[in-house]
């Protein structure tokens, strides 16, 4: 038993530390805070080495926040042009 108990302490703890870190993922999907921190830090990452990659992330930011225009009013049919009379 007393060559057992360093084997079971060490599976207990690393039990533990894996029960804590299932609930801290868990509560992180809840609250939604983890996709805004990865994204700032692979935007960081990004633009300290790969130039092109942050323009290219800066320009999705923006058309994301675009808003996309409304059509006035309904579509309607213009003459048929190229059709032989």
């Amino acid at each position: 038993m007393g060559q057992l108990m360093p084997l079971l302490i060490i599976v207990g703890a690393l039990v533990v530390v894996l029960a804590l870190f299932t609930a801290l993922a868990g509560h992180v999907r809840r609250r939604g805070t983890a996709g805004g921190g990865l994204r700032g830090a692979m935007a960081a990452y990004d633009e300290a080495f790969h130039g092109t990659a942050a323009d290219s992330y800066y320009e999705i930011q923006v058309q994301t926040d675009r808003r996309s225009p409304l059509p006035d009013d309904r579509w309607k049919r213009g003459p048929r042009s190229g059709r032989r009379a």
